[in-house]
């Protein structure tokens, strides 16, 4: 859902340029070309140099570049008509770096005599703070994609019919330095391979009046998606070559419907029919082509029903319960072969979620606290796996059993004054796998630290949290006085929080953090313009998006590097925005 036409000329640009080379920039017009037809076009770029230095091939990565288009045109011939054809186009590449953190001393490079850190890393200091790595192979990804649809809405007597129809095609490159060092032996093996997809969906739908007491809305969609991927890994170790295709029909219908019993008093029902089909083939190139193909189908319905009550118009409680189904599939991926063929596809994976929660405002809406309950339950959940075949590690997908989540969300909005706005915002988490035998070691877990088995040995987590954080905090405050009769005065400060990741593999576990972001600028009155300088991490805290044992690259040897986030490091810059 993007913005519509307007009825009148606007147009708007948006920039940011910062310290660390990002710059940033969007743009829309809209408008009307006649009293029927109306259109927007907007656009975007971002680049950013990155915040990791690859001494090997001397350039920045853990970088990005993307640029996208969107257009749009609406005819509203009468008051019972409207259609709308929208197109969209996206391009980008990205180039990625994960320094290591952590590497034991003396660990030797896949577990070879002399192939120390010196020579597997030359010039690299691993520690918690490296922003340094060796790939001698350019990695990242580069990608394209475009797409629209096509949506009409006619007034049918008091019923609004709505038919939307929809292509979308994405094309990614992705590419790896698999090893990620420049040892002289095994150091140069890489990855290859290409993400296609197509997909044609379309929907039809039929609403009652939204204002009359009882509602509904009864509708079928259909949707058709392909998907292929080529794949390369070698020459040194851990060869792969395959090729891949699925596709995937779906055919649902649905309908919800609105009552309010009393004053005040709503419920809500839904219900969905759903019809897959999945098909997919497999060709091992490098075992000696391989093949396999196969499909199934199933046939699922969800449902939900909740019940909403406003004791005034500005405070309301209401209890919501749901299913969730996500249909099947097939992990094709290194290592599919017989046994997986013959396995069939992946377990549809179901879902049951309870929700109570409170919306209100308070001392004419200076005031909003909205508080939610949750706690849902999975079974037969989909989640990568990691499986080791020989030194190498790979995720795959499959059913790992079950699990519940469940927690609080508070978020509250104060405007002491009409010129401050103070808001807060928490979640607690307790996710834990409610079954989960026969989960992959991580590299070196031992006998007596849970790994057990005969030649595949595997871990029960079952009962153990899942890998996440227990809180997640945020806080931020926007006061905008006035300076004269045409100017205000902007400052803002926001504050995130997050705690320590629980994980079952110690390599892993990622320690709490904070962030703070300030800013400070000048903006029109009438909001037609607006500059701010900022600067984000102003305590400059270091953390990790992601963090990876790759004790497997050197002989099972402590070794773990990592994915650093954008603000890493303290950064500063301006942003503007214009409107007219």
């Amino acid at each position: 859902m993007t913005r519509g036409p307007t009825d009148t000329l606007e147009m708007r640009v948006n920039g940011k340029v910062t310290s660390d080379d990002e710059v940033a920039s969007s743009f829309s017009v809209s408008g009307p070309l006649t009293d029927t037809l109306g259109f927007i076009v907007s656009g975007s770029y971002s680049w950013w140099d990155g915040n990791v230095r690859n001494i090997t091939l001397n350039k920045d990565v853990n970088s990005r570049k993307a640029s996208s288009f969107r257009g749009k045109l609406k005819w509203e011939p009468s008051s019972d008509v409207a259609i709308t054809l929208a197109a969209n186009y996206n391009d980008g590449e990205t180039h990625s770096g994960m320094p290591f953190i952590n590497l034991a001393d003396g660990a030797l490079y896949r577990g070879r005599a002399g192939y120390t850190a010196d020579v597997a890393l030359p010039g690299i200091t691993v520690g918690p703070n490296n922003q340094q790595v060796v790939d001698n192979v350019d990695s990242g990804t580069d990608y394209h994609g475009y797409g629209g649809y096509l949506r009409g809405e006619f007034g049918i007597g008091d019923m609004t019919l709505t038919s939307i129809t929809s292509y979308d095609r994405f094309k990614l490159h992705d590419f790896v330095d698999q090893d990620q060092t420049v040892a002289p032996i095994d150091g140069n093996n890489i990855e290859r391979g290409t993400f296609n997809s197509e997909m044609v969906t379309q929907e039809v739908r039929l609403q009652s009046p939204a204002e009359d007491k009882f509602r509904y809305t009864v509708g079928v969609y259909f949707a058709d998606t392909s998907f292929n991927r080529p794949f390369y890994r070698g020459p040194e170790f851990s060869l792969a070559q395959w090729f891949a295709t699925a596709k995937q029909r779906q055919i649902a219908g649905f309908v919800q419907a609105d009552w309010e019993l009393v004053q005040g008093l709503t419920l809500t029902g839904g219900a969905r029919l759903q019809n897959e089909k999945v098909s997919y083939t497999f060709n091992d190139i490098y075992n000696g082509n391989g093949y396999w193909s196969g499909n199934a189908s199933d046939t699922a319905d969800t449902y939900k029903a909740s019940v909403r009550y406003e004791f005034t118009p500005d405070i309301s409680m209401f209890g919501t319960f749901a299913t969730g189904y996500k249909g099947q599939t097939y992990d094709l991926s290194t290592g599919f072969n017989a046994t997986r063929a013959a396995a069939g596809a992946i377990k549809p994976e179901t879902s049951k979620d309870w929700e109570l929660g409170l919306r209100s405002q308070f001392l004419d809406r200076a005031v909003t606290l909205n508080v939610t309950l949750f706690n849902t339950t999975y079974k037969n959940l989909q989640a990568q796996q990691i499986e080791t075949i020989g030194d190498t590690q790979y995720f795959r997908l499959t059913n790992v059993g079950g699990l519940r989540t469940r927690g609080i969300e508070t978020e509250i909005f104060l405007r002491p004054a009409q010129d401050l706005t103070l808001s807060a915002a928490g979640t607690y988490l307790d996710a834990k796998y409610t079954s989960f035998e026969g989960a992959a070691c991580y590299v070196g877990q031992t006998e007596a630290q849970g790994c057990t088995g005969g030649s595949v040995k595997s871990q029960d987590l079952t009962g153990e949290r899942l890998t996440s954080p227990t809180w997640n905090l945020q806080a931020s405050a926007d006061f905008t006085p006035a300076l004269t009769d045409a100017l205000r005065g902007v400052a803002q400060v926001g504050w995130q929080y997050q705690s320590a990741t629980h994980a079952n593999d110690p390599a892993t576990q990622m320690d709490a953090f904070h962030i703070v972001n300030l800013g400070i600028g000048v903006r029109a009155e009438d909001k037609a313009w607006e500059v701010v300088a900022f600067v984000n991490n102003v305590f400059d805290q270091q953390y990790y998006a992601t963090i990876i044992n790759r004790a497997s690259f050197f002989g099972n040897s402590a070794a773990a590097n990592a994915i650093l986030p954008r603000d890493f490091r303290r950064y500063g810059g301006v942003r503007f925005n214009l409107n007219f």
